[in-house]
């Protein structure tokens, strides 16, 4: 039990980390190049881990790793950059706490974790909490925001399924770097194309993007994948759900959104649900094959 809520504390770092690049995204970075952020995010996170992991990919691993750099990297940094910019942070961070129940009914069929019906319930909770966060205060909603960040929560959990049925025995920070470096790779050249040279970056930009790149993307992509090795997808999937708490939160202390009670009402409920899913996790039985 202690190991398992270790594993616990230590995937929380990741969603924690992306509720937090909602805010950053919004406030620091370049709204015009969406395509050139994602690279900035990604390339150098890779690179870094990449160092630290001192192993190239082998064999399948070359086309997986395209494969997951594109659903997990690529395209969905540049539809959560361009969510970022045209939804509030709490919005942006509601719709990705979805990936909870997508993740919870994926890892079914496809790693033959079924779930148990505390975790479904813990789910339900949670994704409430969240609905019940943004009953005021979040004004008028950009439909191609939400479009973008609904495709990028679907492109990732497809993404993350995969990641945990094909990473077994690899070392996680190897493939996080690999899946790191070849999504920024497919972005590069169509941002060159299509936004030109590198954008300029006055000093909060430059922060910002050393924030991103290495706490909300090569930390938390390393604690994320971490606990999808030791945990069930939908436990993981859950434990998600903190993301747009600390989106609402940050959105509250450092941007002035409201936060009322039914902010506080929907927190407690995302927090009831993530500790209730949590105990039905631990019974949840494999599927017999």
């Amino acid at each position: 039990m202690e190991a398992k809520w270790r594993w616990l504390l230590v995937t929380a770092i990741a969603p924690v980390a992306w509720g937090s690049t909602y805010f950053v995204t919004r406030q620091f970075l370049p709204l015009e190049h969406p395509l050139w952020g994602a690279v900035l995010r990604a390339l150098p996170a890779g690179i870094l881990l990449l160092a630290v992991a001192r192993r190239r990919p082998r064999g399948s691993w070359w086309w997986k790793s395209l494969v997951l750099g594109a659903l997990n990297v690529g395209a969905f940094f540049v539809l959560v950059y361009v969510a970022s910019q045209l939804l509030p942070s709490s919005v942006a961070s509601t719709v990705m706490a979805t990936s909870a129940g997508v993740l919870l009914l994926l890892a079914w069929p496809v790693l033959g974790e079924r779930p148990h019906w505390l975790s479904a319930v813990g789910a339900a909770i949670g994704f409430a909490g969240v609905c019940v966060m943004l009953l005021e205060g979040t004004g008028a909603v950009n439909l191609s925001g939400v479009l973008a960040s609904v495709t990028a929560m679907s492109m990732s959990s497809v993404g993350f399924i995969l990641t945990k049925k094909w990473a077994s025995g690899q070392p996680i920070l190897a493939v996080t770097s690999w899946q790191l470096i070849a999504g920024g790779l497919l972005v590069l050249p169509f941002a060159v194309i299509l936004e030109g040279g590198v954008p300029a970056l006055d000093p909060p930009a430059v922060v910002g993007f050393a924030y991103v790149t290495v706490v909300a993307t090569a930390l938390a992509f390393a604690a994320w994948f971490t606990g999808l090795r030791h945990l069930p997808a939908g436990t993981v999937g859950l434990v998600g759900l903190l993301n747009p708490v600390t989106g609402v939160l940050l959105g509250t202390l450092v941007a002035g959104e409201v936060f009322g009670l039914p902010q506080a009402l929907g927190t407690a409920l995302v927090l009831g649900g993530v500790l209730l899913g949590q105990r039905g996790a631990g019974r949840a039985r494999p599927v017999s094959r």
